[in-house]
Formats: structure tokens, sequence, C-alpha cells
């Protein structure tokens, strides 16, 4: 059987009725395994998680996106995170019996299907996109929400419509695609100021010449008074956890401020944990000493408390047991 991962990004971290609705129809939802929530009400954002089989997500995608569009209003969102749409971003991941080429095709149908349905434009990005430039998510999403009624002319979606009508400024736009594993990574500063936290995000990302498969924006999240560079490790591979952490201490102390902890967004590879528990501790003889390494030395308790079980995809959906660790 075909194994995917779901991580659709809807704009909306503030409402618990909208958030617990979403969650209810994806525990109901057959063949659908429903892994969790990540809501920051400052991003005004949630990450949900879930996993099933390819046809499990043909039927069960265009169904949660139908009913975030019908929860949520794009005229009236506002909040730190880049957007373009209720449904921002939907990425389906490979994870067994199913390759990233065959993920890609399966996104672009259903892509088409819930344009078709729901009379919204939705974008190809990633593996699935039909344009090089497409591939990358902050192209499309360039200038965000407010730029819809210009871009569906200039940028015209890959599905639905082409036209800013009361419909689509409700819904937004949504961006869907394949990819393989992306870890949100955030990094906590002592400072409230957002400025440094800029600075450092351009010295570290992709773009500006830092790590490759790195991209990072600097904000200030007001739930926790502190500035946060917000990191999207699209290869933890060539930009291991440690590696992005070590750079941007780094830079943070060129300009006389600490990164004091940071934060998982969503679910985490096993993988990524266990090369860096290597890396801060070679010594280490188990994958659970690892892991606490790894959770130590990154100061991942500092927002909330880093709890693999929850936190690690293959624990969480019980594709290895805990007890193999």
């Amino acid at each position: 059987m075909t194994l995917l991962e779901a991580v659709p990004n809807i704009s909306e971290g503030k409402n618990p009725s909208v958030i617990h609705a979403l969650e209810s129809f994806l525990r109901g939802c057959e063949g659908i395994t429903f892994l969790g929530t990540d809501s920051n009400p400052c991003a005004n954002r949630s990450v949900f998680t879930f996993i099933g089989s390819a046809q499990a997500m043909q039927n069960t995608l265009p169904q949660f996106i139908g009913l975030a569009c019908r929860l949520i209003d794009m005229r009236k969102h506002q909040g730190a995170h880049p957007r373009l749409g209720a449904v921002d971003v939907c990425p389906l991941v490979p994870l067994k019996n199913i390759s990233l080429q065959q993920c890609a095709v399966l996104a672009q149908d259903i892509a088409r299907t819930t344009a078709e349905q729901l009379s919204l434009p939705i974008y190809l990005y990633e593996a699935s996109a039909r344009e090089a430039q497409r591939k990358n998510l902050a192209f499309i999403r360039r200038g965000e929400y407010e730029s819809l009624p210009e871009k569906l002319q200039t940028l015209p979606p890959d599905f639905g419509p082409k036209e800013f009508s009361s419909s689509v400024a409700k819904t937004g736009a949504c961006v869907m695609g394949a990819r393989n594993f992306l870890i949100a990574f955030n990094l906590n500063l002592n400072t409230s100021d957002p400025a440094p936290a800029r600075i450092i995000a351009a010295k570290i990302r992709q773009s500006g010449g830092g790590l490759s498969g790195v991209k990072a924006i600097g904000w200030y999240m007001d739930n926790f008074h502190r500035a946060q560079v917000s990191c999207n490790i699209t290869d933890f591979h060539q930009a291991p956890l440690h590696r992005v952490f070590l750079a941007a201490r780094q830079e943070a102390q060129k300009i006389g401020v600490e990164i004091t902890g940071s934060e998982l967004v969503g679910l985490v590879p096993l993988q990524a944990m266990l090369q860096t528990g290597k890396y801060f501790s070679p010594a280490a003889q188990t994958n659970t000493e690892r892991i606490a390494h790894a959770v130590k030395a990154l100061h991942l308790n500092e927002v909330k408390p880093f709890c693999a079980q929850e936190q690690i995809l293959e624990l969480k959906a019980g594709l290895q047991d805990v007890k193999e660790l």
C-alpha cells in the first residue's frame, strides 16, 4: 500500500472552533491517520499533519480544503506569516511505496479536482510545478494575498479561476505540490526587536549566499515576546539542524544578540534528530540518547516541552516502535 504525508498550512491560528472542526473532520476520514496540529496565533497559521494512502488523499484533501475555505475569510485575515489563501500551501510527501514523481502526479490530479469542485485558484509548486520558476513557493506567493487581483492575470494559476471574484476574495488561492521532507525550525533570540532576526535570516538562507536548502525570515512573536529566525529546511541532508543552529548562532554573536533556544513546528524526521544527536554527542550509545542530546543542544524545550513520541514523524505515525530506538 502507498503511504503519503499531507501537511496543509491553513491561515487560521487563533480561532479554536475552526481548528477543532478541521481536526474532527480528519479524524473521521477513512484511511487517514491524523497526527496533529501545530497552531501559532501570532502567525495566525496552523499546520496539520496526517498520513494515508494515495486513494485516501484523493478522497480527503478536496473535502478538507473545501471545509477550510468555508470556515476562513481571507478578507479579514492578518498574521505574521506570509500567505496567499485560506489553505495557503498543501504539500504531499512520499513515505512508502510511492516515488516523489508519482506523488507529484497525484498532487496535480488532486489540485485539478479541487479547483474544479471549489472554483478555487490553485498553483502547482515543487516537484509538481510545470515551470522552473514555480517550483519556489516564495516566487508564487510574492505579494501575498493582497497581490491576487493582479497576480491571477500576470501569473495565472495552473487550475481554477483567473478572475478575482467575490468567492476568490474570500478563499484566496492555494499552492499544492509534492516535495520531500521539510523541517520548520524556529530560532529564538534574546530580544523582542525583529531587526536582528531579519539580519540573521538574510545571512543564513540560501538566497543570501548562506546554507543550501534553507529559507529563512525574521519576525517578532508576540505570544512569547521574542524575535525569531523562522527557517524552512528543504533539505536536511545538506543543512542539518545543528548546522543551521550553529550558523545562526555565529551570525547572532556578530551583531551582539544570542540564540536562546529553538522550536520545531510540526513533525520532524527521525533521521534529522539522530544526525544532530550524533554531531553533538559522538559517543552516545543509543538513538534514545542521541535524540536527548539533540534536544538539549538545540534547546528545543524553551518554547514548549519537546516530546519525541509526539514530534518525531516515524514514532507518532507508528512507523517505528519507540522500543526499537
